[in-house]
C-alpha cells in the first residue's frame, strides 16, 4: 500500500512541476478508504502506509497507528466536507440550502470545505447554483470552495466541470502558462486509480489547465484492491544451504517469463547514481538496516524518518 502510494504521488507530482505547484503534493491524494476494509486493524496498517507519503486522510485509525507505533504525533489531516446524507436530508427541493448551509458553517477566510455536489445533477450544481445563486457567497467567504462529483466517467465529468467552473468564477494563468480556477476546485473521489488519476491530469494538461485544479480521493483502490500482483510481489525461496554449502533455488516457467523468481542469495543494493536493485554480487547489505532480531526491535525508528527513506 505504501508502495503504491508512492507510485500514484510520483504521478501527480510530475504533473504538478509541469503544470503547477508541486510544493502542494501532500494533500493531493486523500484517503477515503476505512469503510471497505475488513477491520479495523486492516485500516489502522493501510492507512498509516499511505500516511508515509500523503498528509491528507480521513482514515483516522491510521493516524492513530502512526502515533502509536512510530511517535507521529498527527501524521494526518482533514477538512469539513459534506458527504450524501448531508446533503439529500434536506431534499431535493432544497439543494441549494444545504450548499449554503455548508459555506455558513465551515467557509471561512483561508479555510478550504469540500462539498459532494452530484446527490442529483452535478452540472446544475455547478454551472446554476455554485456559478450563479451562490458565487457571491463562495467569493465573500474568503474559502477554497473544493466540488465533488462522484459519479460518471472520471474524465469526462471532470473536463465538463472545470470548464464550467471556468466560466463562472474564472481563473488566472500561472508561470507555466497553465489555468488555475478563482475560489473552487474540484477533488474526485469515486473510481479512483492510478489510471484514473493519469487519464484526468493528462487530459487537463492537453487543455491548458492545471494539476493545482484538483485533488483525488481513494478508496477501494487504496486500501482494498491491493495484493501480491499489484506491484508484482511475492516472496520466494532464492537459496538453500545443503550439506553446508549454498545453492540457488529459482522458478522460470517457460509458458510464464514473468514469473522467472530470483536465484541466489538476494539483497537490496544501490548504485552509485542512488538507484536501487536487487543484488547478489555481495551479501553485505548496502541498502538494508535490520530493525528486529529473534523478537527484538534493534532500530525504533520514527514516523518522520519513515517519511524521510520515502521522500528520498
Amino acid at each position: 500500500m505504501a508502495t503504491q502510494s508512492w507510485t500514484i504521488k510520483q504521478v501527480i507530482k510530475d504533473f504538478l512541476e509541469r503544470t503547477g505547484d508541486p510544493t502542494g503534493i501532500d494533500f493531493k491524494l486523500h484517503d477515503f478508504g476505512a469503510r471497505g476494509v475488513s477491520s479495523l486493524e486492516s485500516a489502522g496498517i493501510g492507512g498509516a502506509a499511505h500516511l508515509v507519503n500523503f498528509m491528507g486522510s480521513d482514515t483516522v485509525t491510521g493516524v492513530l497507528y502512526a502515533r502509536e507505533y512510530y511517535g507521529a504525533g498527527v501524521a494526518g489531516f482533514s477538512i469539513p466536507a459534506a458527504e450524501h446524507s448531508t446533503i439529500t436530508s434536506w431534499g431535493r427541493d432544497n439543494e441549494v440550502k444545504a450548499y449554503a448551509n455548508m459555506l455558513t458553517q465551515f467557509a471561512k477566510p483561508g479555510s478550504i470545505v469540500a462539498i459532494v455536489s452530484d446527490s442529483y445533477d452535478v452540472y446544475n450544481a455547478a454551472s446554476r447554483l455554485w456559478g450563479e445563486e451562490l458565487r457571491e457567497q463562495v467569493v465573500a467567504s474568503g474559502a477554497t470552495v473544493v466540488i465533488r462529483p462522484d459519479s460518471g466517467d472520471p474524465v469526462i465529468v471532470n473536463r465538463m466541470l472545470i470548464d464550467i467552473l471556468g466560466e463562472k468564477f474564472g481563473y488566472t494563468t500561472n508561470a507555466k502558462g497553465f489555468k488555475v480556477l478563482n475560489n473552487v476546485r474540484l477533488i474526485q473521489g469515486d473510481g479512483v486509480n492510478e489510471l484514473t488519476i493519469r487519464s484526468i491530469l493528462g487530459d487537463f494538461m492537453a487543455r491548458g489547465w492545471s494539476a493545482d485544479n484538483i485533488a483525488f480521493g481513494m478508496g477501494g483502490a487504496l486500501l482494498q484492491q491491493v495484493d501480491r500482483d499489484t506491484q508484482k510481489f511475492a516472496m520466494k525461496c532464492s537459496s538453500a544451504r545443503i550439506n553446508g554449502k549454498w545453492i540457488n533455488v529459482q522458478k522460470d516457467p517457460v509458458t510464464d517469463s514473468g514469473k522467472k523468481s530470483k536465484a541466489g542469495r538476494v539483497t537490496l543494493m544501490k548504485r552509485l547514481n542512488g538507484e536501487f536493485y536487487s543484488g547478489v554480487e555481495d551479501w553485505t547489505p548496502s541498502a538494508l538496516q535490520e530493525v528486529y532480531r529473534d523478537g527484538r526491535l534493534l532500530i525504533d525508528m520514527t514516523f518522520n524518518q519513515v517519511r524521510a527513506n520515502s521522500n528520498k
